[in-house]
């Protein structure tokens, strides 16, 4: 037991006495330490000062989702079916929460958004200011001048159309991972907030609010798509018996004026028409009253299912923008040059003792 004390407390000493003789050793280097983090420390601060700023466009909204209950609605449904339309569904439950944001985030939304064109300057697309950021024409030019042929405004087909699917998936990629952040403004709020960060001001707020103004308007339509439709069947079919009655009217006159003085004895000549043509009146009547009142409890249910979206803060200029501060980067840069340094030193004395 004493033994293994002894051994204990020589291999203790031992870890102390290295990590001693470490320690004066990186004393004894004290210069290179001072040279890399100053070396560092410059590095950082020109760094920081070339570095562009990064504007951010933000646009806050709350979005009051339609009311898709059918209560009053399902004393109509059994009519409406008759005429072909369906009362009692709406095109309400498919963006709920997260799939909101997902929508955001979407290839649809975020490519139908780049090839809008730019509202301070109709000549150029959003993806057009997307390029200039990264400066990707110039790179064509010297790598693939073939990609300055593709025209993004026109539809083209061929070898181009893989080129420009490619330039679009690697784009709408990028957005995602740098530029665009989507979610709630906090947890407790139900304030939506869209982020989009770059160096270019215009592209930053321009984007922002054409891929809001976007993906709101895909969104309302799809909600009231189904209501849409369905009044649209209802006021055809209600447009087509009131041309029915008015029809059957003016057959009733017409058979009257055509026999102005007829014989009494053949009184069937004015009056089987015109009672024929009031029969159907009266039947397409009670028809067109049931239509009529179905197609207005169809435009309340699309009031009732159109989803309310106000803004409430959208991006103005300026921007606000964060710049990388020049003193506190280089102070971060030459610490950490200077532990990297550390690390090689220390290194390279433990594989000379290894070596010895």
């Amino acid at each position: 037991m004493g033994e293994f004390k002894n051994k204990q407390d020589v291999t203790l000493k031992e870890f102390i006495l290295k990590i001693h003789d470490w320690f004066k050793y990186l004393l004894s280097k004290w210069y290179v330490l001072i040279i890399a983090g100053v070396v560092g420390a410059a590095l950082g601060f020109f760094y920081a000062s070339f570095r562009k700023p990064i504007y951010t466009a933000t646009t806050t909204f709350v979005l009051e989702s339609g009311d898709n209950s059918s209560g009053g609605m399902s004393q109509m449904a059994g009519l409406a079916a008759l005429a072909g339309v369906n009362l009692n569904q709406s095109g309400g439950g498919i963006f709920q929460g997260e799939n909101l944001f997902e929508l955001y985030r979407s290839r649809k939304m975020i490519e139908r958004t780049l090839l809008l064109s730019s509202p301070s300057d109709s000549s150029l697309l959003l993806l057009d200011r997307y390029f200039m950021l990264h400066n990707d024409k110039e790179r064509w030019k010297k790598q693939n001048p073939k990609l300055l042929q593709i025209d993004f405004r026109q539809h083209i087909t061929g070898e181009l159309l893989r080129s420009r699917d490619s330039i679009l998936q690697t784009v709408i990629k990028d957005i995602n991972l740098n530029n665009l952040n989507v979610g709630k403004l906090d947890k407790k709020s139900g304030l939506i907030k869209i982020d989009v960060h770059s160096i270019d001001e215009k592209f930053s707020k321009e984007f922002n609010q054409s891929l809001v103004s976007e993906v709101n308007r895909f969104y309302i339509n799809t909600k009231t798509k189904k209501s849409l439709e369905n009044i649209r069947i209802l006021q055809y079919k209600t447009d087509s018996v009131r041309a029915i009655i008015n029809g059957n009217i003016s057959i009733a006159a017409s058979v009257n004026d055509a026999t102005p003085n007829l014989n009494p004895t053949r009184l069937a000549q004015r009056l089987i028409p015109t009672q024929r043509s009031q029969f159907s009146a009266e039947t397409n009547k009670t028809i067109l009253a049931q239509l009529v009142q179905n197609l207005e409890m169809s435009k309340m249910s699309l009031l009732r299912e159109s989803p309310l979206i106000e803004v409430v803060d959208e991006p103005i200029y300026p921007l606000p923008f964060a710049k990388l501060g020049s003193i506190k980067i280089a102070l971060l840069v030459g610490i950490g040059a200077a532990l990297l340094c550390v690390c090689v030193l220390l290194g390279k004395k433990l594989f000379r003792h290894i070596l010895s």
